[in-house]
């Protein structure tokens, strides 16, 4: 193998209100957790079960420090891209404690809002848990199958795409 890749993904709903410090020279640094779960359903008992895992993640990246600290909120549910990183650093008894954390830092790391803007997860209408970016009332507009058109039905429409897709054909570039 030639190389490594550090890369993580993760869907998931952020658990608090995040954090944004400024290093000494004014660049922003923001912290927050995200949840993400699995369901199942037990063999045994037949009953439903839920794991959840919590992320720390860390933002370096200016610009999404903006975002996060304007938009994110409690409840928000994120897609992320990062990579993971683990630091090492002393408790006050002077013990070594070490946190493994997700870092989006540089032109590698992503954060998308798939819940609107400004909404803090609670109101679910339209879309599905993973299914992107849903228009949870008032959030940023989704686009249909083709891309052509804003759609006010709160995910990407399916029905009646192709009757949009062929007016956009019909243009009048002469060749």
């Amino acid at each position: 193998m030639a190389g490594s890749v550090n890369k993580v993904i993760l869907i998931g709903n952020v658990g608090a209100d995040p954090e944004i410090r400024r290093t000494q020279d004014g660049r922003p640094i923001a912290n927050l957790r995200i949840a993400t779960s699995e369901s199942w359903r037990d063999r045994n008992s037949g009953e439903r079960r839920e794991k959840t895992e919590w992320h720390n993640v860390v933002v370096f990246n200016e610009g999404l420090c903006k975002v996060v600290e304007q938009y994110v909120k409690k409840g928000a549910k994120l897609y992320i891209e990062g990579a993971l990183q683990t630091r090492k650093w002393q408790d006050q008894n002077g013990n070594d404690r070490y946190s493994t954390e997700v870092v989006l830092q540089g032109f590698n790391s992503t954060l998308t809002m798939l819940d609107g803007r400004g909404e803090g997860g609670g109101d679910r209408r339209g879309g599905s848990d993973f299914g992107g970016a849903g228009n949870y009332g008032g959030g940023a507009p989704s686009y249909d199958d083709y891309g052509s058109q804003p759609s006010s039905s709160g995910g990407a429409s399916r029905g009646g795409g192709a009757s949009n897709f062929s007016r956009d054909m019909d243009d009048d570039i002469p060749f």
